[in-house]
């Protein structure tokens, strides 16, 4: 009979296909760039194979990574550019140095914000309903070294698409690496077994990025990592893995010179040469992953003494009378504006702008108006008072300034003119200064077109002005007219100045 009930989920899916999918997603983006050729300006790369470049870039980073550092950028694009002309050996070293950039800046993403790929992939959750999940992963990414200098790595997902699989066991597939690359061995066939050596090393390469991971996770924050039970365990199968392959390497190593001193072939002992510098790679790998997995429990305890007895961090204050006021004081009014100016400017923080934001454009316009009084409210009654104004000169201040000011014929000292002025009264003497000071620069063209028939001038005389209500430089005054008069009188008292008469 025919089961007309829904047929469960859980019978069409299983996670080998969202593995396998998620290997599409990893090789998806080497075969965008083939797709994509048109993004290379000024460069015909039609006969150019970029998915290879791809794999031969993922491939020098990922030999070239170490423990502490990665590959560095200029010698990967150099063994690259080095790659690409063996495709168009009848085009530029540069135009292949362009190429070679252009696949290292794809695989790393550059031009989007956080650098990483996504794929969106169904799963079936327990459930049995499906569900459209994302898939976020990078190929090569740029970390900082000991040193401080950037190197390139290579991901897990960059590593699983060089051997064909994704979300594998990495001890299980290095020890089912090491079992193929013995057995191609000992039947000959060198050329296979070198493919199988390299993956070997590629799965070496994870192993101690997966360590590597967790050692930095470590330093950065020792409750992120479970150092009870994860990391103990996983050091413990670390360092039985590499016993295990310590010897295994050792084992194929012999058996690779073996099959090279017996071989008559120069191809074979070339392939096999080249086997031994495989292995051997991996071996020194493997003994510096057990130096850091050995010093993983001290690194783990010194971090734990850090973060736990490191003080919090303390903000100093600033001494304003001892860091400012005192240094400011012993600069020029210049220099000291512009670090006052400076000093309050930073310490006042960020300035709020005056534009409104979005946000508060919108709570402003919503919100309800506010009641208002019908008549509003009381106003008061202003206080207002007549008031005289002072008049700082009076009429006989300014008869009398007239008559000292009158020399026409005879020029005269302000100093003198200003100790006859205090004997006739102090404000005679104050609107005296004030006329000698605007006389100092006249206007002259104004003054006579009002129709004035003279101007009173004022010049230095290089001698200081020294009186008990008044300092600074002494003034020769003379009133000079704009027509000249028939008055011929020469004249008679030049207060001591006789070739000092202004012209």
């Amino acid at each position: 009979m025919f089961d007309s009930k829904k047929p469960s989920a859980a019978g069409f899916w299983d996670e080998g296909l969202t593995r396998r999918i998620k290997a599409l997603a990893c090789a998806a983006p080497l075969q965008a760039l083939d797709s994509n050729k048109g993004s290379l300006s000024k460069v015909d790369a039609k006969v150019y194979h970029l998915a290879e470049v791809a794999l031969h870039t993922i491939d020098q980073v990922t030999v070239a990574m170490d423990f502490d550092s990665g590959a560095d950028q200029e010698q990967v694009l150099a063994h690259t550019a080095r790659f690409v002309a063996l495709q168009a050996p009848d085009r530029s070293e540069k135009e292949h140095r362009a190429v070679a950039l252009h696949v290292l800046q794809r695989l790393i993403n550059i031009g989007t914000v956080d650098r990483s790929f996504s794929q969106v992939y169904g799963a079936v959750d327990n459930d049995g309903v499906y569900r459209r999940l994302t898939f976020e992963f990078n190929l090569l990414v740029e970390r900082a070294g000991p040193d401080g200098k950037i190197y390139l790595r290579a991901t897990d997902e960059a590593i699983n698409v060089l051997v064909g699989a994704l979300d594998t066991d990495v001890e299980s597939a290095q020890i089912a690496a090491e079992v193929k690359l013995e057995s191609l061995i000992k039947r000959g066939r060198l050329a296979e077994a070198k493919l199988a050596a390299e993956q070997a090393r590629y799965r070496t390469v994870q192993y101690g990025e997966m360590l590597r991971q967790l050692l930095e996770a470590t330093t950065r924050n020792v409750r992120a990592v479970d150092w009870e039970h994860e990391v103990p365990r996983l050091l413990q199968n670390a360092l039985d893995h590499i016993e295990d392959r310590y010897r295994a390497e050792h084992h194929i190593l012999t058996n690779i010179s073996k099959a090279r001193d017996e071989s008559d072939e120069e191809q074979h002992k070339q392939r096999a040469a080249e086997l031994v510098v495989i292995v051997r790679d991996c071996i020194r790998r493997h003994m510096q992953l057990q130096t850091r997995l050995l010093t993983a429990g001290d690194l783990f305890r010194a971090e734990q003494d850090r973060q736990q007895f490191v003080e919090p961090p303390r903000t100093a204050a600033i001494d304003l009378h001892g860091q400012l006021l005192t240094p400011m004081l012993g600069l020029s009014a210049r220099d000291a504006t512009t670090l006052g100016a400076g000093f309050f400017r930073d310490a006042s923080g960020v300035r709020r702008s005056s534009v409104l934001g979005l946000p508060s454009l919108v709570t402003r316009l919503l919100r309800p108006p506010a009641e208002r009084q019908r008549l509003g409210g009381e106003i008061p009654d202003p206080d207002v008072r007549r008031t005289e104004e002072a008049v700082p000169f009076t009429l006989d201040d300014w008869a009398a300034t007239d008559r000292l000011l009158s020399l026409r014929h005879r020029p005269r000292r302000l100093s003198r003119l200003l100790m006859e002025a205090e004997e006739i009264a102090p404000s005679t003497a104050d609107l005296l200064v004030h006329r000698a000071v605007n006389a100092f620069s006249p206007q002259a063209n104004q003054r006579r077109l009002q129709g004035d028939p003279d101007v009173l001038i004022a010049v230095r005389t290089g001698d200081p002005l020294d009186l008990p209500r008044f300092s600074g430089d002494d003034l020769l005054l003379q009133t000079v007219a704009f027509h000249p008069a028939d008055d011929s009188t020469a004249p008679h008292d030049n207060d001591g100045l006789s070739e000092e008469v202004p012209s």
